[in-house]
């Protein structure tokens, strides 16, 4: 597993004149996915002569085989994409490599990883075991040890929603940690069903001492969910990954009690690079770890830009 560290030096090569990348995104109604969408376009412009071809995928994984598709039919120089269901990238790598058109996949991890990417494909992202493993400590810590959880999961085809959810079960149940997992649904990295999820569940008296969410988004939503209940914050600990804008948002309100920082912006422009290098016939590393980080009240203030 190769640092990030290590690997920025073989990445800052000149871009080539008039080299084009095709961007393929899982949605770009994501707030999570915008921040790496924007951090993209950032590093592409720092770049002299690159030229983004952005599509997106609205969580269709026909649809973004089709984008890829037609990246490799207009010969495109390299290929980024955000993979809507980890689980089915075959088909992707399978058509950039035919096309000898080298492939970086970020943020999002793809089946490749588990057996070693091919070669002329990459991915740029941070160990989403680290990430559940951060954020479950840490709400064990704030419970002493022992309570009541629920699970806000991902969608159920996204590979970082569940292994994030089944290293929180992991040490949930270890020596060191004794809480019970009472309920635990998907709500798709969606406010919106994350907030009528809980609902539901407070409407059906489930009793739970934290509220565990796969992002920040989720967790957004429980907190709304708990207030329109009247519930006092103070009684439920809630916890996010990402740390996005609005989750430090609601950490400084007193709301969320853990979040996860993702460097997302530091993923965009790895992957750009990589992209690149690979665009100019260099070689490209199969694996670009950006590390998580733990954030909690006590750190807030080193998040706060």
């Amino acid at each position: 597993m190769a640092l990030l560290g290590t690997t920025l030096g073989t990445l800052a090569l000149p871009a080539l004149a008039e080299t084009r990348i095709g961007v393929t995104m899982t949605s770009f109604d994501n707030p999570h996915l915008t921040v790496l969408l924007n951090a993209i376009r950032d590093e592409a412009s720092r770049h002299e002569g690159v030229t983004l071809v952005l599509e997106d995928a609205q969580l269709d994984v026909a649809r973004q085989l089709n984008q890829v598709q037609n990246f490799a039919a207009n010969g495109l120089d390299a290929i980024i994409v955000n993979a809507v269901d980890g689980d089915s990238t075959a088909a992707l790598t399978a058509q950039a490599r035919s096309a000898g058109i080298p492939l970086i996949y970020v943020n999002h991890p793809p089946a490749e990883l588990d057996a070693g990417m091919p070669e002329g494909t990459a991915y740029v992202g941070s160990a989403e075991r680290d990430a559940g493993r951060f954020e479950a400590e840490a709400v064990c810590e704030l419970l002493d040890g022992t309570g009541r959880a629920v699970i806000l999961m991902g969608p159920l085809e996204n590979r970082a929603a569940l292994v994030r959810t089944a290293t929180v079960e992991e040490i949930f149940a270890g020596e060191d940690c004794q809480i019970e997992v009472v309920q635990k649904q998907t709500a798709n990295w969606n406010r919106v069903q994350a907030q009528d999820l809980v609902s539901s569940w407070l409407t059906a008296g489930i009793e739970f001492d934290a509220i565990v969410s796969n992002n920040d988004e989720m967790a957004i939503g429980a907190i709304q969910a708990l207030k329109a209940a009247g519930r006092s914050m103070e009684d439920v600990v809630i916890a996010g990954i990402d740390a996005t804008a609005d989750g430090l948002a609601a950490m400084a309100a007193g709301d969320l009690d853990v979040t996860v920082f993702q460097n997302t912006v530091e993923q965009g422009h790895v992957a750009v690079r990589a992209a690149l290098d690979g665009a100019g016939g260099q070689s490209v590393q199969p694996e670009y770890w950006v590390p998580f980080e733990p954030v909690t009240a006590g750190n807030l203030a080193q998040y706060a830009n």
